[in-house]
């Protein structure tokens, strides 16, 4: 009993990135949450498809700053990478009393454009993050990361998330081609360790960094998004 106190109050505390007590975060829910959705599964699924939806995925001029991976601040932009999708997605859990942590793996073939397998370096991209949530008493793995608009100009299903099993990545794409996997796992966070994560993305894709080091270049997935009749 001790133990199960304990981890309920480290994955349901508000934190310095996973603000939700604040107003943009509990607005977002809000908003979120049709009113069908009564129990705390239905509500986690509804907040997945908000936050992969809702949210531009967008890697090209990520704010890595403390302020720019608040989630409070993703709810404000609406738009974010991984990293600040899946923080907003924790808060939002949490502030609906779900137990919900990060979790960072390294993975391989992560969706992009060739100009940004460029600047990442190759197909591995480090510190990609989702999101592990306890529903009906057990850990299972979301993320919602990849809006349906943009899977669908890389050729890709969208993630889906019931809250029954884990919803981790797109092991092929739409034409049978592997797209992902996971190569490293770092581990599951009660809060986003911040300098970890920011020194790691510095030294592991230190092309797609932003002049002054505060988050990445400037471009846009969308525009540089190859037909799906290309040759790839």
């Amino acid at each position: 009993m001790t133990t199960q106190h304990h981890e309920d109050e480290g994955t349901l505390c508000a934190t310095a990135f996973l603000d939700h007590d604040a107003a943009e975060v509990r607005d977002f829910v809000a908003d979120a949450l049709p009113t069908s959705a009564t129990t705390p599964r239905a509500r986690a699924v509804a907040l997945y498809h908000a936050v992969r939806d809702r949210v531009r995925y967008e890697v090209y001029g990520a704010d890595l700053s403390r302020t720019g991976l608040r989630a409070s601040s993703v709810a404000r932009t609406g738009s974010g990478m991984c990293l600040h999708k899946s923080v907003l997605y924790t808060a939002g859990l949490r502030s609906l009393g779900i137990p919900a942590r990060l979790v960072l793996a390294d993975v391989r073939n992560h969706l992009a454009s060739e100009r940004l397998k460029r600047l990442i370096g190759g197909d591995v991209f480090h510190m990609h993050c989702l999101v592990s949530v306890r529903l009906d008493g057990r850990w299972v793995r979301a993320t919602p990361v990849f809006n349906k608009a943009l899977c669908r100009l890389y050729g890709l299903a969208p993630l889906d998330f019931d809250g029954t099993a884990d919803s981790l990545y797109h092991p092929f794409d739409l034409r049978g081609r592997r797209h992902m996997e996971f190569l490293r796992l770092h581990g599951e966070f009660d809060d986003l360790p911040y300098q970890r994560v920011v020194e790691e993305l510095r030294a592991a894709h230190p092309r797609l960094m932003s002049a002054d080091g505060a988050g990445f270049t400037e471009g846009s997935l969308v525009g540089e998004a190859v037909p799906l009749t290309a040759e790839r």
